[in-house]
């Protein structure tokens, strides 16, 4: 799997905000292309957690769904009298 990419100016702003993490944090001026490369570092590493945790969120919603779609589909069940 490749890692995840984002549209160009959300780029720019998480770029922006790993330089004023360094500068506020650490008291260090992080360049463009520094931040950039640590940025898509992190991504390749963590972008596989984040996607398959983002799957196991869709797993548990599809499995609450179905459980109320089936208690849906049971409540539209018609009571059956027996015959004489």
């Amino acid at each position: 799997m490749k890692p995840m990419k984002f549209p160009k100016e959300q780029r720019e702003l998480i770029i922006e905000q790993i330089q004023e993490y360094f500068e506020k944090e650490r008291g260090e001026s992080l360049g463009h292309l520094a931040a950039d490369n640590m940025l898509e570092f992190f991504m390749s590493r963590i972008s596989p957690y984040i996607y398959n945790h983002a799957l196991e969120d869709c797993r548990q919603l599809v499995t609450q769904r179905m459980v109320s779609l089936e208690e849906d589909i049971y409540a539209l069940e018609q009571q059956v009298k027996p015959s004489r």
